[in-house]
């Protein structure tokens, strides 16, 4: 991992947290990207924050942003992805769940991530082969070994109204699989919460990269397991992922077979 790189993606991701609690619950320019997926301008101002933060420190890395894209850098061998507000839905509705994501890629591989839980003040960060801890404690996943026993999370792509993919059979037969299943509205938190050890598993389709790069890495440095919904090995750019404790990661992709 490149030397400095987790403090400087600290500094940036707690940077727009406190843009995001000045204007939490305030007036806001929002605009829609799609039918039901909005942008506010914090979440461009975040963007920015967080670019000129990274930028200043690793001026050859390219940085991938939900907001604005690929911009900036040369480096081909690394590059950040970044999410400025991750559950922009919930942050525009007051609702007090949304967090800033920061993911450092090298060669293809997340070498290190940090989640920003900005109203619970919550700092998740994890590095490659480090571990994974929440505000400089070592955290880890549950130990609940049966699906039945379990509660889990999960969120629905912005395109469930035209896509044929059966989100909500799957949704069905997952809670009726487990202790309960939750939606959050934030996948990056879902994730942060497995590794942490309140969710025993998180499911979802439809993702971006910087929805799960750095909680992805958070779940398996925190002890748990993460592949693509087929099982395969995970991969950020795919899209789909399901992560858990470990100990019912079969039993779920068994359940999520039937229907994704």
């Amino acid at each position: 991992m490149l030397d400095g790189a987790l403090d400087v993606a600290i500094k940036a991701a707690k940077e727009a947290g406190e843009i995001q609690r000045e204007r939490f619950d305030s007036a806001l320019e929002i605009k829609k990207k799609g039918i039901v997926d909005l942008v506010t301008d914090v979440d461009i101002a975040c963007e920015e924050r967080i670019r000129e933060i990274l930028g200043a420190a690793f001026p050859d890395l390219p940085v991938l942003g939900e907001e604005e894209g690929e911009l900036g850098g040369t480096s081909t061998e690394a590059r950040w992805i970044v999410d400025p507000i991750d559950g922009t839905t919930n942050f525009a509705h007051s609702i007090p769940i949304f967090c800033s994501v920061i993911a450092l890629e090298e060669a293809g591989e997340i070498t290190a991530g940090v989640i920003y839980e900005t109203m619970g003040d919550r700092l998740y960060t994890a590095t490659k082969g480090g571990g994974a801890f929440m505000n400089g404690e070592p955290i880890s996943v549950t130990s609940t070994g049966a699906l039945v026993d379990s509660l889990l999370a999960t969120g629905f792509p912005y395109d469930n109204r035209t896509n044929p993919r059966d989100i909500f059979g799957a949704f069905a037969a997952t809670h009726k699989s487990c202790r309960g299943l939750r939606r959050l509205g934030s996948a990056a938190i879902d994730l942060a919460y497995v590794a942490r050890g309140i969710f025993d598993g998180f499911w979802e389709i439809g993702l971006m990269p910087w929805d799960m790069a750095a909680g992805a890495l958070l779940v398996a440095e925190a002890g748990g397991v993460v592949t693509r919904i087929d099982g395969g090995p995970f991969d950020h750019m795919r899209g789909d992922i399901v992560a858990t404790n470990g100990a019912i990661h079969e039993e779920l992709l068994k359940v999520l077979s039937g229907y994704l």
